[in-house]
Protein backbone atom coordinates (compact mmCIF):
# COMPACT_ATOMS: atom_id res chain seq x y z
CA UNK A 1 0.00 0.00 0.00
CA UNK A 2 1.35 3.41 -0.59
CA UNK A 3 0.67 5.99 1.71
CA UNK A 4 2.06 9.63 1.33
CA UNK A 5 4.32 8.13 -1.17
CA UNK A 6 6.18 5.38 0.96
CA UNK A 7 5.40 1.81 0.42
CA UNK A 8 3.41 0.29 3.63
CA UNK A 9 3.19 -3.33 2.45
CA UNK A 10 4.12 -5.91 5.51
CA UNK A 11 4.95 -8.87 3.48
CA UNK A 12 5.67 -9.23 -0.58
CA UNK A 13 2.88 -9.13 -3.04
CA UNK A 14 3.11 -12.02 -5.90
CA UNK A 15 1.04 -11.17 -9.16
CA UNK A 16 -1.22 -13.54 -9.43
CA UNK A 17 -4.50 -13.45 -11.33
CA UNK A 18 -6.98 -15.49 -9.76
CA UNK A 19 -11.02 -15.46 -10.23
CA UNK A 20 -12.73 -13.85 -7.20
CA UNK A 21 -16.08 -13.68 -6.18
CA UNK A 22 -17.85 -10.75 -3.57
CA UNK A 23 -21.39 -9.41 -3.18
CA UNK A 24 -22.25 -5.84 -3.58
CA UNK A 25 -25.54 -4.32 -2.79
CA UNK A 26 -26.84 -8.01 -3.10
CA UNK A 27 -25.20 -8.98 -6.49
CA UNK A 28 -22.71 -11.39 -6.74
CA UNK A 29 -20.11 -10.15 -8.80
CA UNK A 30 -16.77 -11.57 -10.36
CA UNK A 31 -13.86 -10.28 -10.65
CA UNK A 32 -9.93 -10.98 -10.51
CA UNK A 33 -7.06 -11.01 -8.14
CA UNK A 34 -4.68 -8.49 -9.70
CA UNK A 35 -1.69 -9.72 -6.98
CA UNK A 36 -2.17 -11.09 -3.76
CA UNK A 37 0.16 -11.62 -0.71
CA UNK A 38 -0.10 -13.07 2.99
CA UNK A 39 -1.49 -9.29 4.08
CA UNK A 40 -4.31 -8.48 1.22
CA UNK A 41 -5.25 -8.54 -2.24
CA UNK A 42 -6.40 -6.23 -5.00
CA UNK A 43 -8.64 -6.83 -7.06
CA UNK A 44 -8.66 -5.31 -10.11
CA UNK A 45 -12.10 -3.76 -10.74
CA UNK A 46 -13.92 -0.92 -12.50
CA UNK A 47 -16.58 -1.23 -9.37
CA UNK A 48 -14.63 -0.43 -6.54
CA UNK A 49 -16.09 -0.37 -3.39
CA UNK A 50 -16.21 2.55 -1.15
CA UNK A 51 -12.66 2.70 1.19
CA UNK A 52 -13.74 1.06 4.59
CA UNK A 53 -15.95 -1.27 3.10
CA UNK A 54 -15.87 -4.94 4.84
CA UNK A 55 -16.52 -7.89 2.33
CA UNK A 56 -16.51 -11.57 2.77
CA UNK A 57 -15.13 -13.20 -0.91
CA UNK A 58 -14.16 -16.25 -2.06
CA UNK A 59 -11.25 -17.46 -3.81
CA UNK A 60 -11.37 -20.10 -6.48
CA UNK A 61 -8.83 -22.11 -8.17
CA UNK A 62 -7.62 -25.47 -9.65
CA UNK A 63 -4.41 -25.06 -7.59
CA UNK A 64 -6.28 -24.14 -4.28
CA UNK A 65 -8.23 -27.25 -4.12
CA UNK A 66 -11.31 -26.16 -1.97
CA UNK A 67 -11.96 -22.67 -2.42
CA UNK A 68 -10.89 -19.81 0.28
CA UNK A 69 -13.20 -17.98 1.83
CA UNK A 70 -12.01 -14.26 3.34
CA UNK A 71 -12.99 -11.53 5.15
CA UNK A 72 -11.09 -8.14 4.78
CA UNK A 73 -11.42 -4.10 4.47
CA UNK A 74 -11.07 -1.98 1.23
CA UNK A 75 -8.07 0.35 2.27
CA UNK A 76 -7.60 1.74 -0.98
CA UNK A 77 -8.70 2.67 -4.36
CA UNK A 78 -8.45 3.08 -7.73
CA UNK A 79 -10.97 4.67 -9.43
CA UNK A 80 -11.72 3.48 -13.66
CA UNK A 81 -10.72 7.34 -14.63
CA UNK A 82 -7.44 7.22 -12.67
CA UNK A 83 -6.61 4.09 -14.01
CA UNK A 84 -3.96 3.64 -16.05
CA UNK A 85 -1.88 0.78 -17.77
CA UNK A 86 0.83 0.32 -14.89
CA UNK A 87 -2.02 0.84 -12.39
CA UNK A 88 -4.75 -0.48 -12.54
CA UNK A 89 -8.62 0.49 -11.63
CA UNK A 90 -9.84 -1.78 -8.57
CA UNK A 91 -9.29 -1.74 -4.64
CA UNK A 92 -6.64 -2.99 -1.95
CA UNK A 93 -8.59 -5.44 0.44
CA UNK A 94 -6.33 -5.27 4.17
CA UNK A 95 -7.45 -9.59 5.26
CA UNK A 96 -9.02 -10.02 8.71
CA UNK A 97 -8.98 -12.73 10.55
CA UNK A 98 -11.26 -14.22 13.44
CA UNK A 99 -8.06 -15.83 15.34
CA UNK A 100 -4.47 -16.10 14.66
CA UNK A 101 -5.16 -20.05 14.13
CA UNK A 102 -7.55 -19.00 11.10
CA UNK A 103 -4.93 -16.66 9.82
CA UNK A 104 -2.21 -18.84 10.05
CA UNK A 105 -4.30 -21.76 8.16
CA UNK A 106 -5.08 -18.96 5.24
CA UNK A 107 -1.07 -17.85 5.62
CA UNK A 108 -0.18 -21.46 4.97
CA UNK A 109 -2.73 -21.81 1.75
CA UNK A 110 -1.30 -18.54 0.10
CA UNK A 111 2.46 -20.31 0.59
CA UNK A 112 1.24 -22.85 -1.25
CA UNK A 113 -0.76 -21.09 -4.29
CA UNK A 114 2.63 -18.87 -4.39
CA UNK A 115 4.57 -21.73 -4.84
CA UNK A 116 2.91 -23.35 -7.28
CA UNK A 117 1.85 -19.89 -8.94
CA UNK A 118 5.63 -18.61 -8.71
CA UNK A 119 7.86 -21.87 -7.73
CA UNK A 120 10.18 -22.10 -4.93
CA UNK A 121 12.52 -20.13 -5.84
CA UNK A 122 11.26 -16.94 -7.00
CA UNK A 123 8.84 -17.33 -3.46
CA UNK A 124 11.83 -17.92 -1.55
CA UNK A 125 13.11 -14.59 -2.76
CA UNK A 126 9.59 -12.44 -2.71
CA UNK A 127 8.77 -13.50 0.72
CA UNK A 128 11.90 -13.56 2.64
CA UNK A 129 11.56 -17.81 3.78
CA UNK A 130 11.82 -20.62 2.63
CA UNK A 131 9.17 -22.26 0.67
CA UNK A 132 6.85 -24.83 2.01
CA UNK A 133 7.99 -28.15 1.48
CA UNK A 134 5.37 -29.86 -1.96
CA UNK A 135 2.83 -32.48 -0.90
CA UNK A 136 2.95 -35.58 -2.67
CA UNK A 137 2.36 -35.04 -5.90
CA UNK A 138 2.37 -30.72 -6.25
CA UNK A 139 4.06 -29.97 -9.33
CA UNK A 140 6.29 -26.61 -9.24
CA UNK A 141 4.94 -23.48 -10.57
CA UNK A 142 7.54 -21.03 -12.65
CA UNK A 143 10.84 -20.48 -11.44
Amino acid sequence: MVTGGRERRESGRAAVQLPIEYERLNALLSDYTHNISQGGTFIRTGRPLETGTVLTFTIAAPQLGEPLRLRGVVRWVVQPEDAGDERPAGMGIAFTFGSPEEKAAVEERLDRLMVRSLGPTAFEKLMGKPAPPRNEGEVDGGG
